[in-house]
């Protein structure tokens, strides 16, 4: 029988576990590990593939390509997409976006001035992307939205360059007496050289036609000088907390958006498989193994091909799992399993089918449901390696405060979020 008193102490029960959930959403950057795999995969990803196409990049992107910049340019005035390389049609400029596009896929893997550095591989990923837009598969679909979303991701707090460099800084600061961290040259020289381009892009109409990416960019521009101004004179201040709260939520609502896109990537694959009759029957692997195309490695594909049993098997285990695995996403072991399934299949799919960089992106994308404690016991084993190798060198913590490039970390009790953790 419910009386008043018991009412009170239910609302406040409500109330209480409700406050305390927007104060953990708040003051906690979840998947900081999920989200530093990501960054490291992605990045490596595009930076492999520039690198094995640069002997081929004029054919690609550039003035040799088959879609002429001429055609490129009518296309983008009607889907009003955002291309650098459509700033000018010279080899030389084609050459300098090509190479920040590879130099920041680089500086973006090993964590140097993140914040910039996500903004810059963006721009990369999206100028030479747009620029011949069927030069594409889903594994560039996938880098494409992921190369947006990590902007919006404190992708840096650990495993990065700027983590060591913030954690150095922090103990000289509190080795001199509380002097608070200062930023670094590097980081003011390129906050204001992407200034100089964002107005310059602006006022040639050069940032596409669409509103999202000039708001996104300028709200960066203006977020980071904000940032820096109060690390540097007012690190304490209610406004630096705001700060922090607002690049939180940011990064937790991307970091959902991420599990969403790679759910509907699995769930959509699954159940359009399902509508096929090869795939009915347990006969579709059969047919791409039997394509010159895709396989590097034709003994081994017909070994594979020449198993009835293995290929039905593949067949159907490959759709149970993309349809199951959206499910399974709240039974922590159940998904481990599947997940580490489908890392399997893109592994064999870059392996038996040829298509590497679609893995890499797949198994990337996958890395945001990787369990925290296996993403900490994976690091520190690699942080042993390498002590090893080079005993004279520094360790790269796992968690840091923050500097011109990365928030200060918000520590929480939790080893991460429900669905990553």
């Amino acid at each position: 029988m419910s009386t008043p008193a018991l009412d009170r102490k239910i609302d406040r029960k409500i109330d209480y576990k409700l406050a305390r959930g927007i104060q953990r959403i708040t003051s906690t950057a979840f998947g900081q590990y999920q989200s530093a795999v990501i960054r490291i995969g992605f990045s490596a990803t595009y930076l492999f593939f520039l690198l094995r196409e640069l002997p081929h990049r004029h054919e690609m992107y550039g003035p040799d390509a088959p879609w002429r910049w001429d055609m490129a340019q009518q296309l983008i005035s009607g889907n009003q997409a955002f291309t650098a390389l459509m700033w000018s049609d010279s080899t030389v400029w084609f050459e300098i976006v090509y190479a920040v596009a590879l130099i920041s896929a680089a500086l973006l893997m090993v964590g140097w001035h993140t914040r910039a550095m996500s903004v810059l591989f963006m721009a990369g990923v999206l100028s030479l992307q747009n620029r011949s837009i069927f030069m594409g598969d889903g594994g560039d679909n996938v880098i494409h939205l992921m190369a947006i979303y990590l902007v919006l991701t404190r992708c840096g707090r650990v495993w990065s360059l700027d983590a060591r460099r913030a954690a150095r800084q922090a103990r000289a600061a509190a080795d001199d007496s509380g002097r608070p961290v200062r930023g670094t040259v590097a980081g003011a020289v390129l906050w204001a050289v992407l200034g100089v381009v964002l107005i310059v892009a602006g006022m040639t109409d050069g940032l596409g036609g669409t509103w999202w990416l000039p708001t996104l960019l300028w709200a960066l521009w203006v977020g980071e000088g904000a940032w820096w101004a109060m690390n540097r004179y007012a690190p304490n201040s209610e406004s630096r907390t705001l700060l922090d709260v607002i690049a939180n939520l940011a990064h937790n609502a991307t970091l959902v958006v991420i599990m969403a896109e790679v759910c509907l990537i699995y769930a959509t694959a699954g159940w359009y498989k399902i509508q096929g009759s090869r795939w009915q029957d347990g006969t579709a692997l059969y047919y791409p193994l039997k394509l010159d195309y895709f396989t590097p490695w034709p003994g081994l594909s017909d070994i594979l091909a020449s198993s009835g049993v293995m290929v039905m098997l593949i067949t159907y285990g490959t759709v149970v799992v993309q349809v199951a695995f959206p499910f399974t996403l709240f039974n922590r072991r159940v998904k481990n399993v599947l997940l580490v399934a489908m890392m399997c299949e893109h592994a064999g799919i870059a392996l038996l089918l040829g298509l590497p960089f679609f893995s890499m992106a797949m198994i990337a994308a996958d890395s945001v449901f990787l369990p925290t404690v296996f993403l900490v016991w994976l690091g520190g084993r690699v942080t042993l390696a390498r002590e090893r190798l080079f005993p004279g060198r520094g360790k790269v913590p796992g968690q840091r405060r923050g500097s011109d490039d990365e928030e200060a970390p918000q520590h929480s009790g939790d080893g991460g979020h429900t669905l990553v953790g």
